[in-house]
């Protein structure tokens, strides 16, 4: 059901011909309408749950979401996953790099290898890129020098020349 005021504004646009005055009626502020503060931090907690967030050196909030646990997953379904998170990054240039990599190793893998991979896609994308790419500015953590799944990315990254698109996705192997 509409509200009053909401009617009122629609039955005026109607009446003038155009959404004249229902653009005037979104675009008014309301009395009791309140900034939003932007200083605000968050409080509380939901039912007994240790809070998602935490506060940084600097005062920001940083939200830290924990990966999901996927319990007896296939390595088939694990494959199909992690195709799928390579190429939906969100970010071009690692999407790129990711998709690539998974379109050529992928299938070659053992599970523990996979099981890696699949903990460095939990990783920020910025920051796997800078890893990937080995730059300067953005050392890699200790918990990833080790890693013979981040070696292997570096190698081919450093190999690839040119990458203007995604591979084809395959049918099911």
């Amino acid at each position: 059901m509409l509200s009053s005021s909401f009617a009122l504004a629609r039955a005026g646009a109607r009446s003038s011909g155009s959404l004249l005055g229902l653009s005037r009626f979104i675009s008014t502020a309301k009395a009791d309408a309140k900034p939003i503060d932007t200083k605000a931090k968050p409080q509380g907690q939901i039912q007994g749950r240790s809070p998602s967030y935490s506060l940084s050196s600097t005062g920001e909030v940083v939200i830290q979401v924990a990966p999901l646990e996927r319990i007896n997953e296939s390595q088939a379904n694990q494959i199909k996953r992690l195709i799928y998170q390579s190429r939906k990054r969100g970010i071009l240039e690692t999407d790129l790099l990711l998709s690539r990599f998974a379109d050529k190793f992928l299938h070659k893998l053992t599970k523990d290898e996979l099981n890696q991979y699949d903990k460095l896609l939990d990783e920020l994308d910025w920051d796997i890129y800078y890893w990937i790419t080995k730059n300067k500015d953005y050392p890699v953590p200790q918990k990833w020098q080790d890693s013979s799944i981040l070696k292997l990315l570096q190698e081919e990254c450093a190999k690839t020349e040119g990458i203007l698109r995604m591979p084809e996705l395959k049918a099911n192997k």
